[in-house]
Order: structure tokens, then C-alpha cells, then sequence
């Protein structure tokens, strides 16, 4: 029997993919649940498994946009599963066993294609000087003179290159973007044209931070096997803010604003095929611990290209931490239609005063970029204010001074 494999709906709102590549090749046999191909939608690249067990058939190529249904490829499912020494090889076995080619018969060798030589007297000894103070190559320059002699008007109207004068490499390549990566440029483009998008931004003293982790990061990993990291500290300082200043936690509908009364927290995360921004659920109801060991389940998924359409939708509010990548300060682009998006940013020991006394201290500079058409300026400084004072002062404003129970150890 002849199976026809048809591209299955990746998600609510998604009606073509994109063939990102196959995993077989075409005559290959198949298992059950095999992964044959990876497809990328506007959203998220998905693994498509074979529906049964047979010799495949491939009717779509890499590259090639799908609707949601078409068939991609066939599969005989009553071919036989070859013997282990007549089986498909697979593309990298491929090239590993690939024969080398046959030298060539002594003095049939092609000679390298190369820059054409110029003989001794090729060139006139003015010519010679005015090209050696342009630092240009003579066998780059075509003389008119007998049998090619390069004379002094040829050197005269030589023109160097603008480049590199050791004629360097000069290649270029060209790929095409992943569905992916066009959907995420068409968001960052619509978001810049569709908000009135502005950023404020403070500066966070990171001692208290520093300290509760240095203590208690061990007891922690190894009470409850995840890190204690950055951004569960962040999650629930920005929960803090959002609960204090909800038109952030709001979006725009047509001529509505939607507020919510759940914090759905986005969080960037750089895989493989690029930006993903999955979703930590209703944020506010997790511990420290809930918090970190999410964060590292979302991640660890989408930078292994296993996240779901359904992780990476619906969030409130999202948080990007630029400076695992050393960015000092930025403007982050809001992730409509969200309306608001902090950027974390790199951590430096920089002086601060405390007391009347310039200190050192490790110091992040902390942005957000919010929607100016719902957010105010008192709503956006007041709600960066209070990450502020949940990060400087966590004990009291994010444990409710219970340091231990907060951290369940």
C-alpha cells in the first residue's frame, strides 16, 4: 500500500511550512516515527516523523513552502526492510565511504588556473616605477605594448584596486531565510511601525543579588537540582511591577485595551534557527525554584529545537537577557502585541555612592521598551522603579522577608 504523507497543522493559525530539510533521502527505508524531515512554520521549526514503515518517496525539496495538507512524500509500506548490507547509507556515511577520484595519467594534469604571468622585459623599467609606487601588481595589468609589453601609459592610467592589493578572497554566498527568521523580521518590522514604542532605562545595584546567590547557590542546586540563576530574581521582581502598574501587563485590540490578571512571562532565548520566545504560564504563582526550573526546561527545548508552537504563544510580558552575550545597554524591540519587554544587560563593577561614600559595586543597566499609545511615563519609570527595588532589596520586597522559605531550603 501506497501512504501519501500530508504536512499536518503545526498550529492554531499557520497554513504553509517551510521544507527546512530532509533527514532521508529519496528510496531510503523508513521506520515508524522516524524523524524524516524538519519543517519550519512562522512560528517554530517542528521534526516530521514518518507515519508508518517503508521505502519513502520525496515530493517536496528543501526550500520548497507546503500548505498545511499537502502531501510531501509516499511511503510504500510494503516494500521490505532491506538486509544490514544492502541498507540505505545515510548522507554522512555517504561522503565517509565515497571512493577518492582516480589521479590523473602523468602530463595530463590540468594546470591551476592562475593570474597570467609576465616574462623578464615585460615591462618597461618606467612602467616598473610608476607601479611600484601605486602598489600595483604588473600581472594585473594588460600592456599594449608588443607581444603584451606593459608600457609607461599603461601604468600611467593603471588604476590600484580599492580593495586588499594581495587579491585576496572576494567570494560571496547567498541563503535563503528560514520561515522562521522572515516571520521574526516581519514582527520586529511591524512592531517598530505599529507602536509608538519608547525605552526608559536605570541601573540596578546587583550586591544583594550577589550576596543571597553566594550563599545559598549550592544548598540550592543541590536541594532542588537547578541553578540558582539571574532571572528567577528578575521573573519575580517583574511580576512585582506588573501587579503594581498593570496597564504594562496590557495590550491593544482594535479600539480595546486588554489588561490581565495573570503574568504569562515570555523569555528570549537564542536557538539554533534563531530568536525563540517561549512562555513561563502564569509566572505568578511559582517559587523561585519553579521559576529556574522552567526557565531551564523552556530553553533547554528550544535550543534543541523541540519547542512547540503552543510554548512560544500568548505571552504578557517579555524579558530578554542581552547580557549573556556582553551587551552593555540596548533598546529592545517590544513583542507585539505585547506592550512592554525589559532588557537585562551585562554585569560590571562600576562606583556608586553609598552613604556618602563612592563604593564599588556590580552594577546592570536595565532597559524597557513599552507601547506609549496605553503606557504612560509614570506607569513605565514607576514600573521600572520597582524592579529596581525588588532586585537591590529582594529579602523584604520579593521573599516577604523570609529568605529560606523563598528559596524552600
Amino acid at each position: 500500500m501506497i501512504l501519501e504523507m500530508k504536512v499536518p497543522s503545526p498550529g492554531e493559525s499557520i497554513t504553509e511550512v517551510e521544507i527546512a530539510e530532509w533527514l532521508v533521502k529519496d528510496g531510503d527505508y523508513v521506520e515508524k516515527d522516524q524523524a524524516i524531515a524538519e519543517v519550519d512554520s512562522d512560528k517554530a521549526t517542528l521534526e516530521l516523523p514518518a507515519e508508518a514503515s517503508g521505502i519513502i518517496t520525496l515530493k517536496a525539496e528543501e526550500g520548497d513552502a507546503v500548505a498545511v495538507g499537502e502531501v510531501v512524500c509516499l511511503i510504500d509500506t510494503d516494500a521490505q526492510k532491506p538486509e544490514e548490507g544492502g541498507r540505505e547509507v545515510s548522507k554522512k556515511e555517504e561522503k565517509a565511504t565515497e571512493l577518492p577520484k582516480k589521479p590523473e595519467k602523468a602530463g595530463t594534469a590540468k594546470p591551476p588556473k592562475e593570474a597570467a604571468s609576465y616574462a623578464a622585459g615585460a615591462v618597461s623599467p618606467a612602467a616598473r616605477k610608476i607601479l611600484d609606487e601605486k602598489g600595483i601588481d604588473p600581472s594585473t595589468v594588460s600592456g599594449s605594448g608588443k607581444g603584451g609589453r606593459i608600457l609607461k601609459e599603461d601604468a600611467v592610467n593603471a588604476v590600484p584596486s580599492m580593495g586588499s592589493p594581495g587579491g585576496g578572497s572576494r567570494t560571496e554566498s547567498r541563503a535563503k531565510l528560514s520561515m522562521l527568521r522572515r516571520k521574526v523580521a516581519e514582527r520586529l518590522v511591524s512592531a517598530k511601525n505599529e507602536t509608538a514604542m519608547l525605552t526608559t532605562f536605570n541601573e540596578v545595584d546587583m550586591t544583594a543579588v550577589f550576596e543571597i546567590r553566594g550563599q545559598y547557590k549550592e544548598a540550592f542546586m543541590e536541594k532542588h537540582g537547578v541553578s540558582l540563576g539571574f532571572m528567577s530574581f528578575f521573573t519575580r521582581a517583574v511580576i512585582r511591577a506588573l501587579q503594581m502598574f498593570p496597564s504594562v501587563n496590557s495590550m491593544i485590540d482594535g479600539k480595546e485595551m486588554i489588561s490581565f490578571d495573570f503574568c504569562d512571562i515570555s523569555i528570549a532565548v537564542s536557538g539554533p534557527k534563531g530568536l525563540m520566545v517561549p512562555v513561563i504560564r502564569n509566572a505568578e504563582n511559582l517559587s523561585f525554584r519553579g521559576v529556574e526550573a522552567e526557565v531551564k526546561r523552556l530553553a533547554t527545548r528550544a535550543r534543541e529545537g523541540q519547542i512547540t508552537v503552543d510554548e512560544m504563544t500568548g505571552g504578557t510580558f517579555t524579558i530578554s537577557n542581552g547580557g549573556v552575550f556582553g551587551s552593555m545597554l540596548s533598546t529592545p524591540i517590544i513583542n507585539p502585541p505585547q506592550s512592554g519587554i525589559l532588557g537585562m544587560h551585562n554585569i560590571v563593577e562600576r562606583p556608586v555612592v553609598r552613604d556618602g561614600q563612592i563604593v564599588v559595586a556590580p552594577v546592570m543597566y536595565v532597559a524597557l521598551s513599552y507601547d506609549h499609545r496605553i503606557i504612560d511615563g509614570r506607569e513605565s519609570v514607576g514600573f521600572l522603579v520597582a524592579v529596581k527595588e525588588g532586585i537591590e532589596n529582594p529579602v523584604e520586597h520579593l521573599m516577604d522577608g523570609d529568605l529560606k522559605k523563598a528559596l524552600e531550603l
